[in-house]
């Protein structure tokens, strides 16, 4: 007996896709040693949503934002500065720019919007949201409303 799917299976982006083997694996031991006790099955969770974080910023211009552990994929990527700048150019068209601090609410919703709003588009980029490792929203950015890092809307500087 055949069983037709009413809907078929959803292909879900693989985020080790977006970055070179090598380059993985450092960003996998960089966040380990910064963060000592963080087990290398998780450092790899934080590397991968890190990436589709970064990507689903690609595809939008509303305000997005990380949890606290993805934000410690994005510095230990920030820190591997070729590699990040390769990493940007090639799938933004330009430099990706990290703001610390605080989203202004009023811009953004607050913080459960800006994080409903950035796990909404990285499902939608195509990628599986590891809701453990966002909890809440950290306190940086990637400054999506027309500023001049936006990605999308921004002045290209």
């Amino acid at each position: 007996m055949t069983t037709t799917l009413e809907h078929p299976p959803i292909h879900r982006t693989e985020p080790r896709a977006f970055l070179p083997r090598e380059v993985w694996q450092g960003l996998t031991a960089d966040v380990i040693r910064a963060h000592p006790g963080t087990s290398r099955v998780r450092a790899e969770q934080i590397i991968g949503q890190t990436v589709a974080f970064l990507i689903a910023g690609t595809t939008t211009d509303a305000p997005l934002s990380p949890s606290e552990q993805v934000d410690w994929g994005w510095h230990a990527f920030l820190l591997r500065t070729q590699a990040y700048h390769e990493f940007c150019q090639q799938h933004a068209g330009r430099f990706l720019h990290h703001h610390p601090g605080v989203p202004d609410a009023a811009e953004t919703g607050g913080p459960e919007a800006i994080r409903n709003r950035t796990l909404t588009a990285i499902g939608a980029a195509g990628f599986d949201v590891d809701e453990e490792l966002w909890p809440a929203a950290a306190e940086c950015s990637q400054c999506h409303q027309g500023c001049t890092d936006s990605p999308v809307g921004g002045k290209k500087q």
